[in-house]
Order: C-alpha cells, then sequence, then structure tokens
C-alpha cells in the first residue's frame, strides 16, 4: 500500500520543481521532503529523482506516480469536503495563496479573524505570484488563492478552477514633495512624459501595466530604478528619484516626502478569490470568501466589484 504522504510530497515536487519548493509549499524542510521521496523510491523500488545539474528531475516513472498522486488526492480532497459541509462548520487544514501586498494589507486581518470564529480550522496563508497560484490551485497544491489582474492582462481560470470577485485596487501617483505635479488635484497619463520612473522589474505584471499604459498615452517612459518590493520604490520617491505608480493595498501610511497624486482616470486592479470546483461546498472556503470581502472594505478598497 502506498503512503499517502509520500505521495503528496511526490507531488509537490512535480509541481513546484525542486525540493526546496515543495518543501516551502507543504510546510516540512527539505530534508523530510527527501526522507518521503526516499522512502517511497523503497517501497516501489523505483528511481523517481535523478540529479540534474544542482537540482533534480523526476524520472519517466515519477512522472506518471505523480498524475496518479494528484487523482488519488482529488478523491481525498472531495471526502474531507462532504464530511465537512455534513458538519456545516469549516475545519481541517486550509492552504491559502496570496499575492506580496495582499499577504501584508490583507490577510493577516482575515486570518486572524478565521481563528477567533471557527477554532476547528487551520488555516494557513504562504506568499505566492498571483498568475502561479492559480496553476497551485488548479493542481491541488492550495485550497484557495487570493490574486489580482489589470486590464490588459486578464486573470485566467483553467477549467475546474471558480472564482469570485473581491474588490479593486486603486492606484496612484507617487510623487517626491515639491515635484512639479505633486499641487495637482489630479494627473492625466498624456501628462507624464518627460517623467523618471521607479518600477518592478520586467516579467511582472505591474512593470507590463505600466509600459503599455504610458505607450499608449504616447509617453516612452524613461525607468530609472527598479524594484521588487513596493515599500522598497516608495523609499526611492521619498528620496527625489523617480516617480511611481502603485496600488494602495499593503502601501501602508506614506512616509514624510512622498505626495500622491489621483489619476484620471484611475487605474486599478482587480482582486479575485479562486478556488477548486470539487471544493466549492466547503463550509471553509465559503467562509474565507466571504471574510475577504468584508476585511476589503476595512482595508479601504473599492467594493463597487464586489
Amino acid at each position: 500500500m502506498l503512503d499517502l504522504g509520500r505521495l503528496r510530497a511526490l507531488h509537490a515536487v512535480s509541481v513546484h520543481g525542486s525540493v526546496a519548493a515543495a518543501a516551502t509549499a507543504l510546510g516540512y524542510t527539505p530534508s523530510a521532503v527527501s526522507q518521503q521521496i526516499a522512502k517511497l523510491e523503497r517501497e516501489t523500488r523505483t528511481t523517481l529523482l535523478e540529479r540534474q545539474g544542482r537540482g533534480v528531475a523526476l524520472t519517466e516513472e515519477a512522472r506518471h506516480l505523480a498524475a496518479t498522486a494528484q487523482e488519488l488526492l482529488a478523491i481525498v480532497e472531495r471526502a474531507e469536503t462532504t464530511l465537512e459541509e455534513r458538519r456545516g462548520q469549516p475545519t481541517g487544514q486550509l492552504a491559502i495563496g496570496a499575492f506580496a501586498t495582499a499577504a501584508r494589507g490583507l490577510l493577516p486581518g482575515v486570518l486572524a479573524e478565521l481563528g477567533r470564529r471557527h477554532p476547528g480550522l487551520d488555516a494557513r496563508m504562504t506568499e505566492v505570484d498571483p498568475h502561479l497560484s492559480i496553476d497551485l490551485v488548479a493542481r491541488g497544491m492550495i485550497d484557495l488563492a487570493v490574486a489580482h489582474d489589470w486590464d490588459i492582462a486578464p486573470l485566467p481560470a483553467p477549467e475546474g478552477v471558480e472564482q469570485a470577485v473581491i474588490g479593486d485596487d486603486l492606484c496612484d501617483l507617487l510623487v517626491p514633495e515639491g515635484h512639479a505635479l505633486a499641487a495637482r488635484a489630479s494627473v492625466r497619463r498624456d501628462d507624464l512624459a518627460g517623467q523618471r520612473w521607479i518600477c518592478q522589474p520586467p516579467g511582472t505584471v505591474c512593470h507590463d501595466w505600466l509600459i503599455r499604459t504610458l505607450r499608449a498615452a504616447g509617453c516612452e517612459p524613461e525607468l530609472a530604478h527598479q524594484a521588487e518590493e513596493y515599500h522598497t520604490q516608495v523609499a526611492l520617491v521619498a528620496a527625489g528619484l523617480g516617480i511611481a505608480m502603485i496600488p494602495r493595498l499593503g502601501r501602508g501610511v506614506l512616509p514624510a516626502g512622498v505626495v500622491a497624486v489621483a489619476l484620471d482616470p484611475v487605474p486599478k486592479r482587480r482582486l479575485y478569490a479562486l478556488w477548486r470546483t470539487g471544493a466549492a461546498r466547503r463550509p471553509a472556503i465559503t467562509a474565507t470568501v466571504g471574510m475577504l470581502r468584508g476585511h476589503w472594505v476595512g482595508v479601504g478598497g473599492d467594493t463597487a466589484a464586489a
């Protein structure tokens, strides 16, 4: 009889591409995941992982076994969903993936309230890129994702994954105090030509959105500084090194020397909760989505979309 926990470890490696990444997703140490795989190799008398450079690669046999493991985990999920539904209360574990600013600005309050109101529910959050999180939901590695999209990059929801709108995160133009635009009540996009910009690196949705938006307004942006974290971008603005378009979620109180100016029209990104169709009946999913929407009002989000 194959051990389900060891199959789960193999499946995690197949999804995340490495033992270390699988360990992070499962909440284990890399050595613990390696031990699970080694035990599974002895049980099956099959080599499952092969060295490839500094990492590992799944053998052909491992890929077939990982696909079967995904089917078994889906069956287990349906059984757990039925039991939770019959109890009528959110129970068990709920793995949540959230992008960085949602993890900082929205999830702490939601997780705290879930713990107070539903002591039988063990909700755990992992920070995940919004587009990666959708695939993790589809593959069964997390139960619920909080993701976002912009108008230029609609969020794909693959077959078997459902979604609900949480709300719209509005975006402001941040400029240094004393900047020519700081005293304006609002700024149109065609007023932004010739500015030095601070933004996220290429390959991110926010970077692509900024480039396309400004080019559509006839501006070729000069990218002076690039940083992953919005807090770093704000610090660069405060130092007078450029301007930035930054969403409000997770931004926090602006430091001295930084002025927020409204953009016309207002850029916004839409937040979603996503989960597998097979888990839609789970009271834990229903309760969490409801709390995400409820807390969205408290963090200053635009609830019109919800």
